[in-house]
């Protein structure tokens, strides 16, 4: 995963515009925010990215904790939010060290298929020990075997043009066919799960899972995965 995590630590052209970036990271706390079951939960969100609107996850929670691997991301983020004190950015060492049975939910969101599946088994193992036995996990934009490259085009245009930034997306879209995500994409791949396979995976991590109604942010054609600790 190191290269991904060089790629999302660089100057990149993923978000087309300044537009796509805000509409992007606001839907998504918005959606994750309907999954914190309290105003007194601890919340991690693992692989957040720049999480530009975090404060909306912090405003319905006690505490929110903000994991990224990418040490320029990290830092971007700790100077965002160094004013709200219910914010508080870590690294996944850090995240690692968590108080077991501290959390009350924890959301992965699109970070799933630039993992290798060991390594996502590892994560899994960790979020189960970190997780309260009522707690949650949120497994957001897990790519399945028969989504192509061609579904999330579509779905960001759709996105674009429910949110005024169209034409910038049809120019964003062929720049990124020369970009260096393009080469990675290319040359590693993406990791995919049917339904059925994100299940067993959550099952045999320790939880009892489900598919979620939808998927969180723009993509209806990837899934989220609801998983809550199973009893030992």
């Amino acid at each position: 995963m190191a290269d991904w995590i060089s790629f999302w630590d660089s100057t990149h052209s993923i978000y087309v515009n300044a537009r796509h970036r805000e509409v992007h990271y606001a839907k998504i706390a918005e959606e994750i925010s309907h999954y914190v079951p309290s105003r007194r939960a601890s919340v991690l969100d693992y692989g957040c990215g720049e999480a530009l609107h975090a404060d909306i996850v912090a405003a319905v929670s006690g505490r929110l904790i903000l994991c990224e691997a990418a040490p320029k991301v990290r830092e971007a983020l700790a100077r965002r939010f160094a004013g709200n004190p219910k914010i508080e950015v870590r690294s996944p060492e850090q995240a690692g060290e968590l108080r077991e049975h501290s959390l009350d939910l924890v959301v992965m969101h699109s970070v799933a298929q630039y993992m290798p599946a060991a390594e996502l088994d590892a994560l899994l193992s960790l979020f189960r020990r970190l997780l309260a036995p009522g707690g949650l996990l949120v497994l957001g934009d897990i790519l399945a075997p028969n989504v192509s490259a061609v579904t999330d085009a579509a779905a960001l245009l759709r996105f674009a043009a429910a949110n005024g930034f169209f034409a910038a997306a049809v120019f964003g879209l062929a720049r990124t066919a020369l970009s260096d995500y393009w080469r990675l994409r290319s040359n590693l791949g993406l990791s995919r799960y049917g339904e059925a396979d994100m299940i067993a995976k959550l099952k045999a991590a320790g939880f009892a899972a489900q598919r979620a109604p939808k998927n969180i942010g723009h993509n209806g054609a990837r899934m989220t995965f609801l998983g809550r600790p199973s009893p030992t």
